[in-house]
């Protein structure tokens, strides 16, 4: 047991042995005054250390030290497992006799709030997480200053021991998803948790789908705004994103330029990304199974020219759009994991390249190219990382599917993924509310973005016992 009659040098010389060969372990001892500090000295501000706790313990009577270690600043340990948690959170260690107490002076160097690079808007604010929760939890309390902004905290990881963060607002949030989110949460066992991301794959309620189903952002005010509307966003520490739940499908559509714009223009916005959802997954799989199957639906005009870019092309039209579309990924994979600047000559130069040098050389049609280009510019519409990667994904079935069965197997593809999506649930909420069940009211918010004064209720899939969120005076 950790707690005896000689409890300075046991309870000091215990700590030293848990961080046994930690080299960067730092322990000070102050023999006059009975004072040890044990601390990590690259996780707490030095500045504070000497103001806060050197200063005033040291500058004191041997007999005053006891009165200081009283205030409210420092907490008495009874336990050892909290002792260790305390320093391996970036606490100071303070041992007086037979009492130790903790200090928080954390003072973690970190990367200051910026823009996300991610996530780009054009009007409204550019602010974005960090990987420090303490900054990510002080952007959400700036705009939402209500003292029923509700936090849990729980830990996931043996080794890791990870913060996460539950937030939700009191009297608006349906409790039924914080509980089953917490719960959630709470049985998760495993080693490390070092992101939001990874957090979800082991909280979804479908983890073998391509679709995502909890809604992830880096910008404050789009975690804000689900917190407003009945759902609630969980954060993990030393991730710059979060999560919101539960979500549906058309939410991945939604950009925070549609609420900070005219209604009319953000309408528009909106519904030129559900074309650009078309576009993507289907352009390039309609130009295999039309020149494999279907010539009769190509116009005379223009099955002249078709006829014209094909003749030295060796590949048939699935291996010729399969090579194409790799080849486009592999572009935009080589454009991300390059420096900035480098990426993006890489992205531009090289399709221009590419494709030149692939029409001239007789790999493919210039009609190809033009279809492989505008899937590929129409997946870069949706708002959303993670729905972009997967649509993008799906795009490579379809175009299998046309090349085997032309229409039919186009058609076939879209059912399934339909169908797919129709049984998808978020936190056990329906993937494609307000569609399936069927909630028109909702359609406002949906595909379409309506004045804000006819916005009155909040989201059905929210179940909020509050609905009304707008109530505006004639």
């Amino acid at each position: 047991m950790l707690w005896n009659r000689k409890s300075k040098s046991l309870t000091l010389a215990h700590t030293l042995s848990e961080f046994e060969d930690c080299i960067d372990i730092t322990h000070r001892s102050y023999p006059e005054f009975s004072l040890d500090l044990v601390y990590f000295s690259h996780q707490i501000d030095q500045d504070k250390l000497h103001r806060d706790v050197i200063s005033p313990l040291i500058n004191t009577s041997a007999n005053d030290i006891s009165a200081v270690l009283q205030q409210s600043q420092f907490t008495k340990i009874k336990e050892s497992k909290d002792l260790i948690t305390g320093i391996l959170a970036g606490e100071v260690a303070i041992f007086h006799g037979r009492n130790v107490f903790l200090i928080d002076i954390f003072g973690l160097q970190s990367r200051t709030v910026s823009q996300s690079e991610t996530e780009t808007v054009i009007i409204g604010a550019h602010d974005a997480f960090t990987e420090q929760i303490g900054t990510n939890l002080s952007l959400i309390r700036q705009r939402i200053k209500s003292s029923h902004l509700k936090t849990i905290k729980l830990s996931v990881g043996e080794v890791t021991k990870t913060d996460v963060y539950l937030l939700y607002i009191k009297n608006i949030v349906n409790m039924d998803y914080v509980n089953e989110a917490t719960h959630r949460i709470s049985n998760i066992e495993i080693d490390s948790l070092f992101d939001t991301h990874m957090l979800l794959q082991f909280i979804d309620d479908s983890p073998l789908s391509i679709f995502p189903q909890f809604f992830t952002s880096e910008r404050p005010e789009a975690m804000a705004s689900k917190l407003v509307s009945g759902r609630i966003v969980v954060f993990v520490d030393g991730s710059p994103s979060a999560f919101s739940a539960p979500t549906s499908f058309f939410e991945y559509f939604s950009s925070s330029d549609d609420y900070n714009q005219r209604w009319m223009l953000g309408t528009a916005s909106r519904l030129l990304r559900f074309l650009a959802l078309f576009i993507t997954l289907s352009f390039t799989a309609l130009y295999v199974s039309v020149t494999t199957y279907h010539y009769e639906m190509i116009p005379e005009n223009l099955l002249l020219t078709l006829t014209e870019s094909r003749f030295k092309v060796p590949f048939p039209p699935l291996i010729e759009a399969l090579i194409m579309e790799t080849t486009i990924e592999l572009l935009r994979e080589a454009g991300a994991r390059l420096p900035s600047k480098i990426g993006q000559t890489i992205g531009i130069v090289g399709g221009i390249v590419i494709g030149q040098a692939a029409v001239q050389a007789g790999l493919t049609s210039n009609i190809l190219i033009i279809a492989v280009a505008s899937s590929a510019i129409a997946s870069f519409v949706t708002p959303t990382f993670v729905m972009s990667a997967s649509i993008r994904l799906l795009r490579f079935g379809l175009i299998i599917l046309a090349g085997i069965w032309g229409n039919f197997g186009l058609a076939v593809g879209i059912a399934a993924i339909v169908i797919h999506i129709s049984g998808l649930t978020s936190l056990g909420t329906s993937y494609l509310t307000p569609v399936a069940p069927f909630q028109p009211k909702d359609w406002k918010d949906t595909f379409i973005v309506a004045p804000f004064k006819f916005l009155k209720r909040r989201p059905t899939q929210s179940k909020s016992p509050n609905t009304i969120r707008n109530r505006m005076r004639k």
